[in-house]
């Protein structure tokens, strides 16, 4: 096992991964910028480093900076989490060749995988169901072919894309051009690359994830699903385990496909493989992430296992803990995040310092935050603050337990997607577990009216 660990992160990510080494006796090393010296995960750790001034590009994803405070503190591997560099093949390389154990897969594999076009070229070869559409990057002429041949309407994406960038719906021919530009525009600023694929727009889909964990022995398991439907802006809000949509056999179908699809990466470490399931039951390959993702606790609760834990031991060289018959899962568990934001204002940031914090408690909560009672939550960053996660034996029960949570959650100086989330607690097709991608776009208004008392 690791002696030390630099956390290449922030926020409450880089306290959860505090955590799981200080449970494994393996020292920490957090680096942070100018705007984070008071920062939890700072304080938690074993040693500090700062890495430069408040602007991610300048500290977060500063590669040099990083290695180097992770070379200079005698560290043995650095965990990225998720977001900044966790997905950046050349900073994987980078570790390795500083000596460094980058606790996730190679460079190799986060390269292929970051490519959507040419991991879903790898899906099709593996026998991994994809969304009909381009094979490759195209460029205008053919994306015009492309949608021509699957119908409208299509998606316009960014190959190198994620976190709903880059990405466009077109619904008619004539709108093509502009929002083919548009979503290259958009790409090129957040990606660096402007390379776009078309494909088919699946109508209502539900958006069902899939947590695998695999190691250097060539063991590859699936961890169940995760329902991320209920997104705004193309990002998740809410999350959930097991999936209402899922039927015994289709679950066995997708999981089986998850394992298909990892080997197929021949990957290493935590992740996951993310479907959409269409009204029919039809399920295909959106994309693959090669990271922990934000949702891993509602596999936690469901499952008993310690992803954290498993991904340090898999990136230490040692087999998983549990075989895929030896995967059980127990109950329902769902994730709301709290994120900085107006819903109001169309989910504008909304960061401030914390003037009173009470967090929820009792059986079967789990909140996981870096926030803290005078904490100046700063602007440079992703505005997500807290994650609450509930677990009980029943789906009824696990809604009627995160109301009861998210009404204890008291988070005052800022505004958070905290009482959105628990309107939707409320609304019918919710609590039935009949929603799809489109829930919130098509509910917020009527939500939002909730909560002024104006309806009802």
């Amino acid at each position: 096992m690791f002696r030390r660990v630099l956390i290449a992160n922030r926020g409450e990510i880089a306290v959860r991964i505090i955590r799981a080494c200080r449970e494994l006796e393996i020292e920490t090393v957090a680096v942070y910028s100018a705007a984070g010296r008071d920062a939890l995960h700072v304080q938690l750790a074993t040693r500090a480093v700062c890495i430069g001034p408040a602007r991610a590009a300048e500290s977060y994803l500063n590669q040099a900076a990083i290695l180097t405070a992770a070379v200079e503190t005698g560290c043995d591997a650095v965990h990225p989490g998720y977001g900044f560099l966790s997905e950046n093949p050349d900073f994987a390389d980078l570790c390795a060749k500083c000596g460094l154990k980058f606790i996730g897969p190679s460079g190799d594999v986060i390269r292929q995988m970051g490519s959507k076009a040419v991991a879903k070229a790898l899906m099709r070869r593996s026998g991994v169901p994809v969304v009909p559409g381009s094979e490759g990057a195209v460029d205008l002429e053919e994306a015009r072919r492309v949608a021509d041949e699957v119908g409208y309407p299509v998606l316009v994406k960014a190959s190198a894309g994620g976190g709903g960038r880059g990405m466009r719906r077109v619904d008619r021919p004539e709108d093509l051009p502009a929002l083919f530009q548009a979503a290259q525009s958009e790409a090129v600023a957040c990606f660096g690359n402007g390379e776009l694929y078309v494909e088919k727009l699946i109508l209502h889909p539900r958006h069902i994830e899939f947590q695998i964990l695999a190691d250097s022995q060539g063991n590859v398991i699936h961890l169940g699903e995760r329902d991320c439907s209920i997104q705004r802006k193309n990002q998740k809000l809410i999350e959930e385990s097991p999936s209402r949509a899922l039927t015994p056999q289709l679950r066995e179908e997708m999981g089986q496909a998850a394992v298909r699809a990892a080997r197929a990466a021949h990957y290493e470490s935590a992740g996951t493989i993310e479907f959409v399931l269409d009204e029919d039951g039809r399920f295909y390959f959106i994309e693959m992430n090669t990271r922990i993702q934000v949702e891993h606790p509602v596999t936690e609760f469901v499952t008993g296992l310690d992803l954290m834990r498993e991904q340090l031991r898999i990136a230490a060289g040692l087999p998983l803990s549990v075989g895929q018959e030896e995967v059980r899962l127990s109950g329902c568990a769902m994730e709301c995040r709290i994120n900085a934001e107006d819903p109001r204002e169309g989910f504008r940031p909304s960061p401030g310092r914390v003037e009173f914090l009470h967090l929820p408690g009792g059986p079967g909560v789990r909140v996981d935050t870096a926030l803290f009672g005078g904490y100046q939550m700063p602007p440079y960053y992703d505005s997500l603050c807290a994650k609450v996660v509930v677990w009980a034996p029943t789906r009824l029960e696990a809604v009627r337990r995160m109301r009861r949570a998210l009404e204890e959650l008291m988070i005052q100086g800022m505004v958070t997607t905290a009482e959105l989330c628990h309107l939707i607690l409320y609304q019918p097709d919710f609590v039935k577990g009949q929603y799809h991608t489109g829930f919130l776009e098509e509910n917020l208004e009527t939500l939002m009216a909730w909560d002024c008392g104006t309806e009802g």
